[in-house]
């Protein structure tokens, strides 16, 4: 089967889904209520609290809802072709994926922002809670540690990645108060932002930047074990890189979850949305 077949089925079936299927989950399932008051407007403190226009808003749980898919679809695709890979990324995301979060999201609003672990105390009982913490804590704790390594690993293949990348962080705290704090609205700082990273991608390719080895890790016996020791020492150096780019992404990430979601983390995931 060609791969524009299969571009063309899956958009219709995600196109079906997003007119038809979330409609009936949304009316008929969880009865939303448009004049509802939300979290944002009752405990509105700018920082994790604020209300959001929706084209932002959109953007920002688009760009966040990329968990442990990316990286379960190819070992699926690896391991047993390309079918159930499919399968998995278009039907899988239509009826359980995109409806899980789609509850937890409902769920969440309807109850004040409380956690799945808070729920779980106040539904089932507080070995529920204590259970799911557990549980999110390792997965949480899996996903990021994951994540970092391919990130840093991809860091080093491609120094020119590092320019867009950490710059539309920049843009993404810039695009945060012209549209919050100026209120220049989300069109020209949206179509500023959308020019100056394609600028930056041109930019990396001609200022690509290498974290240089702070650790000088000794080589392993496994790495002497495998070749010279000048292979050995590289092979050490580039844990050393790694390890670098690895505490500087857990640095950021620490920043992100600190700070108010207007600075950095809503305008990264918007602009990024693009």
């Amino acid at each position: 089967m060609s791969s524009i077949a299969l571009l063309v089925v899956g958009l219709s079936a995600f196109a079906t889904g997003y007119l038809f299927y979330s409609k009936f989950i949304a009316e008929r399932i969880y009865r939303l209520d448009p004049d509802f008051r939300t979290p944002a407007h009752e405990f509105e403190d700018g920082v994790d609290f604020m209300p959001t226009n929706r084209h932002i808003l959109f953007g920002h749980h688009f760009t966040s809802v990329a968990g442990a898919a990316p990286i379960v679809g190819p070992a699926i695709a690896v391991i047993w072709g390309w079918l159930p890979a499919f399968i998995w990324v278009v039907f899988g995301t239509i009826f359980a994926g995109a409806v899980h979060d789609f509850a937890v999201l409902w769920v969440s609003t309807r109850h004040k922002a409380q956690s799945i672990g808070t729920l779980a105390d106040e539904i089932v009982g507080g070995r529920a809670r204590v259970l799911f913490l557990l549980i999110i804590f390792f997965l949480l704790l899996l996903v990021n540690a994951v994540f970092a390594v391919v990130i840093a690993n991809l860091f080093m293949a491609n120094p020119g990645a590092v320019v867009p990348v950490w710059g539309s962080l920049v843009v993404a705290v810039i695009v945060g108060f012209l549209i919050y704090r100026t209120k220049a609205g989300i069109l020209w700082p949206s179509v500023g932002a959308l020019a100056v990273l394609y600028l930056m991608i041109w930019m990396g390719q001609y200022v690509p930047i290498e974290f240089p080895d702070l650790f000088g890790f000794a080589p392993t016996q496994a790495q002497l074990a495998a070749g010279d020791a000048q292979a050995a020492a590289a092979a050490a150096a580039t844990d050393g890189v790694r390890a670098g780019w690895v505490i500087t992404l857990f640095v950021y990430g620490f920043f992100a979850s600190v700070l108010p979601v207007w600075v950095l983390l809503q305008p990264r995931d918007y602009v990024n949305s693009h």
